[in-house]
């Protein structure tokens, strides 16, 4: 390809991103957790799409690292059915790239007519949501002109870590997200090395990618980027609920696209593997564990010594280059996936 797309540059951005996200938020969110202190005892988040899936890692995150309870808003009973459910006690957090979504909007005005502490995490803080919200964490990623969301996505988690770490006053954190930038741009190189394999699912029509505890949110984004830029039905499963029926969908041949990181659920990730390949799945492994790559016929291997909980910062990305070669294999435009557009304003 002569020209590269929009996609692939954005995609190749994200070690810089992040770098500069973290020189530039890290003394503005421990000003900002010190701010909120005592002032909540859960956290609300409100988000869609992309966002959605980085407020599911704030789920795990927040609720293990910080013990601090975390519920995903329903934005429409707010927008649509004009409810106003109690938020005492609650922090509002809405997570949105273009800060523009009317329904996102309608839980932080409930949120700040009850008088609860609000905060929003994007890209466009002039937006309307960065205009209503007390606080603001800008994710610094520059115009994402590609329409399927990538370094927006792996920013919101790094500003999730950081707020994490602040409200936690846990500075052993920031050695380890120090080290994203090193460990993304690894995670791309060996992912571009693989490039030429992933031609041979260029015919998929539906597949299943599977994930657990922290890469639960890296299950859904991979999932929603691939169905984004190609039109592949993929479904996300954490792999203990998949155990819980739609295994039985698992025949000769089905693809099965598997995180498998070390940590608390990495044994029970393995034992799904070994479920799915008995079925005579076609196994893609993302991983860190060499000889677990080893045994499956595609796989790239993640850098070794990436802690459980920011390795989906790391492990979505093998994704988005897969999303993106299979759009290309399939002659479509990685920039204008078809039905979709960059801003979706729902109600």
């Amino acid at each position: 390809m002569s020209n590269k797309s929009f996609l692939e540059q954005e995609i190749f951005e994200q070690p810089i991103i992040i770098d500069h996200l973290i020189q530039k938020e890290q003394a503005h969110i421990a000003a900002l957790a010190d701010k909120l202190k005592g002032k909540f005892n859960y956290i609300l988040i409100a988000a869609r799409g992309t966002s959605d899936n980085a407020a599911r890692y704030a789920q795990y995150l927040f609720q293990i690292h910080n013990e601090i309870p975390v519920a995903l808003a329903t934005p429409s009973v707010f927008s649509i059915y004009k409810k106003h459910p109690n938020l005492d006690g609650a922090l509002i957090l809405a997570i949105s790239q273009s800060g523009m979504s009317p329904d996102i909007l309608s839980v932080l005005k409930e949120g700040k007519h009850q008088g609860r502490p609000t905060l929003a995490v994007t890209n466009n803080p002039e937006s309307p949501l960065g205009e209503l919200a007390d606080d603001v964490i800008s994710l610094h990623a520059g115009l994402e002109k590609a329409v399927a969301a990538t370094k927006t996505y792996t920013a919101s988690l790094v500003a999730m870590a950081l707020l994490s770490m602040s409200l936690a006053h846990d500075d052993s954190m920031l050695a380890t997200l120090k080290n994203l930038p090193d460990w993304t741009d690894q995670t791309i190189q060996k992912a571009l090395s693989k490039t030429d394999q992933m031609e041979r699912f260029h015919d998929l029509i539906h597949g299943v990618v599977i994930g657990r505890g922290f890469n639960y949110c890296t299950a859904f984004e991979i999932a929603l980027k691939i169905k984004e830029l190609t039109g592949i039905t993929t479904v996300p499963y954490s792999s203990a609920d998949f155990l819980h029926g739609p295994v039985a969908s698992v025949h000769e041949g089905y693809p099965a696209l598997v995180i498998a990181h070390h940590g608390k659920v990495f044994q029970d990730t393995k034992q799904v593997i070994e479920r799915v390949n008995s079925l005579g799945a076609n196994t893609l492994l993302i991983s860190d564990d060499q000889d677990l790559c080893n045994q499956e016929g595609f796989s790239i291997q993640t850098p070794s010594g990436i802690p459980e909980w920011i390795s989906p910062v790391v492990n979505v990305i093998p994704g988005q280059v897969l999303g993106w070669q299979l759009a290309e294999y399939r002659g479509m435009d990685p920039d204008n996936p078809r039905g979709l557009k960059k801003v979706t304003k729902t109600r």
